[in-house]
């Protein structure tokens, strides 16, 4: 989820996108109403989660990101147009692995597939507020200095959480990428679904082009999610469905596709 903490001011706009006055007054009031939100509901969820179930828990944490949307559809301007929806199993849990470009992702995703564990670097889970009603929701932290260390991890924590019916959601290239920006991918998920037998959701989106990385500006538009058929690990290996994967999110793109490192 995104905080206060990483949302850095861009000291100019990204290419060929402008910064007017409209947008600059409307994402400023996003940024500050959002982060408020976030701080009195992480408040709330730490007083209430003793009482409730994870599922509870689950669906209570997620109302700030209901609001989060809410938030950007009236005051910025963003749509959002799902595309495979059907794609995303309701009877089992599934390794679902997305490009990553901004917070947005890791908001929305938590409300198409529900539950699920996310990975994601240990360090969120010290920042106050935010990361404390976060570790509520079973995310599977790791230690990305330790790589070796971080594939262990991943490989025992998201086995666990896929038994107990948790979908594990992972971001392949590690850090946020610019606007129309594919980056390297890394096997951590190929191999968590290869050892585990379970099938991939590919997912990919633009979510760059409304809410950039390490931006405080919100440019309106429409961020398009495009969800694809599962991906069967029978009989393949990590590499064999990596590069399946690789070749997908490469092909489903949700727009101009200017830089693409996925297969290097």
């Amino acid at each position: 989820m995104g905080t206060v903490m990483d949302q850095k001011h861009h000291q100019n706009a990204l290419p060929g996108r402008k910064v007017d006055a409209q947008i600059a007054v409307r994402s400023i009031t996003f940024f500050l109403l959002y982060n408020l939100m976030g701080i009195i509901h992480s408040m709330v969820c730490l007083l209430v989660a003793p009482f409730q179930t994870f599922e509870q828990r689950y669906r209570f944490v997620n109302l700030w990101t209901y609001g989060t949307m809410w938030l950007l559809r009236h005051l910025s301007g963003v749509r959002i147009e799902v595309q495979g929806l059907e794609n995303i199993p309701k009877d089992r849990a599934v390794v679902i692995m997305a490009n990553h470009q901004s917070q947005w992702e890791t908001f929305y995703l938590q409300i198409l597939s529900s539950p699920q564990a996310t990975i994601l670097k240990k360090e969120l889970l010290w920042v106050p507020f935010f990361g404390w009603a976060l570790a509520l929701l079973k995310p599977i932290a790791i230690d990305r200095k330790k790589a070796s260390q971080a594939l262990k991890t991943i490989l025992r924590v998201g086995k666990q959480r896929l038994e107990s019916g948790i979908s594990v959601v992972i971001y392949p290239e590690g850090t946020r990428q610019q606007p129309g920006s594919l980056g390297r991918f890394n096997g951590g998920g190929a191999s968590l679904a290869v050892s585990a037998q379970t099938p991939i959701v590919p997912v990919v989106h633009n979510s760059g082009d409304c809410w950039p990385a390490r931006s405080v500006w919100r440019f309106p538009g429409t961020i398009t999610v495009v969800i694809g058929t599962p991906i069967s690990v029978t009989d393949k290996t990590v590499a064999q469905v990596k590069q399946e994967y690789v070749d997908w999110i490469s092909a489903n793109y949700p727009g101009e596709l200017r830089i693409n490192k996925a297969g290097q």
